[in-house]
């Protein structure tokens, strides 16, 4: 019996570099296919490219690597609000890349996501890198750290789906039937 493995596209978005991490996951392991960033200080200062800039490369992302869906990390609320309103806007346009390309998309706000991977929604960017590193059992290069948010919303999504216990809709009459439908979470031991 083959598991299904999903497609999952994280993007930390932002308007002077953007995070992006493609993992497949299914209900034995999580791989991490890609991570990297997009940076967009070489187009100017000129708002309006940028956007475009950020929604051609993220469906450059989406017709090269196929994800069906998005995770993405929501604006955090700061006291700057035109920082705020760039961000807002970096991300809606990430949005509407996977939208044109009917990816399903979900938002996580950076607490949740945090409390996802390290259990703690006031976690530190070392604490989630050290965290992912552990689950997934890999080796983060600081190169990479600005796409670690990205990583860390596409496995939170992973993590919080009903396709990683199978479907939380359906319902069981007990463990034979559950083991049933999912043979593979029976361990047997000697």
């Amino acid at each position: 019996m083959e598991l299904q493995t999903t497609r999952i596209l994280g993007i930390d978005p932002g308007t002077n570099v953007l995070g992006f991490a493609l993992i497949d996951a299914n209900k034995q392991q999580i791989k991490v296919i890609e991570i990297g960033v997009l940076t967009f200080g070489h187009v100017g200062d000129e708002q309006t490219i940028k956007l475009r800039y950020i929604f051609e490369q993220v469906q450059d992302l989406i017709r090269q690597h196929k994800p069906s869906q998005m995770a993405i990390e929501a604006p955090f609320f700061g006291k700057n609000v035109q920082s705020m309103l760039k961000l807002g806007r970096a991300q809606g346009v990430a949005i509407a890349a996977g939208m044109v390309n009917q990816l399903e998309i979900t938002e996580y706000m950076p607490k949740k996501i945090k409390k996802a991977i390290c259990g703690n929604g006031n976690a530190s960017k070392e604490q989630v890198a050290g965290m992912l590193e552990n689950i997934l059992k890999i080796k983060l290069n600081e190169k990479y750290f600005d796409a670690t948010d990205a990583l860390a919303t596409a496995v939170c999504h992973w993590f919080q789906s009903s396709s990683r216990v199978g479907g939380s809709s359906k319902s069981y009459s007990g463990w034979g039937a559950f083991l049933k439908d999912n043979p593979e979470r029976l361990k047997k031991t000697k």
